[in-house]
């Protein structure tokens, strides 16, 4: 375990440091994975704008999309992208900025006891054989470490507010890639 981790940062993913993040309450165990998508500008894929943005770099003027995002500070523990590279801006030793307003199975504040992983695509869009490749890998190493006992969708735990990774997600796929039970992904479980 210890080669493949160092303070909460995965040694197979490319280190990007974001300043978004916070210390998770005392006593919390990570027990939740939170698949989100994004683009930037939405429906273009390649660039180092998802970068910027969770870096609060982004120039706000260099596209009209970016207007509409302008002083929001936001992160992701992972990042997966088209290709199947996957970047990390927070160690999951603590809190990233990505699910926000949100709740799972009658508990709140996701934030405090999940990953956030975000693919690079659209919501409702398809995803890449090497992006699913890479979340398993991603999946697997992170349950290894915590004490994983879900998947879910940002759609899951902001429902009626956000609508990401969306029906282009197969969510059986991704199952049968890890072996899990199904009472583990959200729109699986009975």
């Amino acid at each position: 375990m210890s080669a493949a981790w160092e303070s909460g940062w995965w040694h197979k993913a490319a280190r990007r440091e974001s300043p978004n993040f916070g210390p998770r309450p005392a006593g919390v165990e990570i027990s939740l994975a939170v698949i989100h998508s994004i683009s930037l500008p939405p429906g273009e894929y390649g660039g180092d704008a998802i970068e910027r943005l969770f870096a609060n770099r982004l120039d706000w003027d260099a596209h009209p999309y970016f207007a509409t995002l302008r002083g929001l500070e936001v992160s992701a523990h992972f990042l997966i992208r088209r290709d199947g590279q996957t970047l990390q801006f927070v160690s999951c030793d603590l809190r990233a900025w990505h699910a926000g307003v949100s709740s799972w199975r009658g508990r709140t504040n996701c934030n405090d006891y999940s990953i956030g992983i975000e693919l690079e695509g659209v919501e409702g869009g398809p995803f890449e054989p090497a992006q699913y490749y890479s979340l398993a890998r991603v999946l697997r190493a992170v349950s290894r470490r915590y004490p994983l006992g879900a998947v879910a969708g940002h759609e899951h735990v902001a429902a009626g507010r956000k609508c990401d990774p969306g029906p282009g997600f197969e969510w059986h796929r991704l199952a049968r890639s890890l072996r899990w039970p199904r009472r583990m992904f959200a729109c699986l479980a009975p």
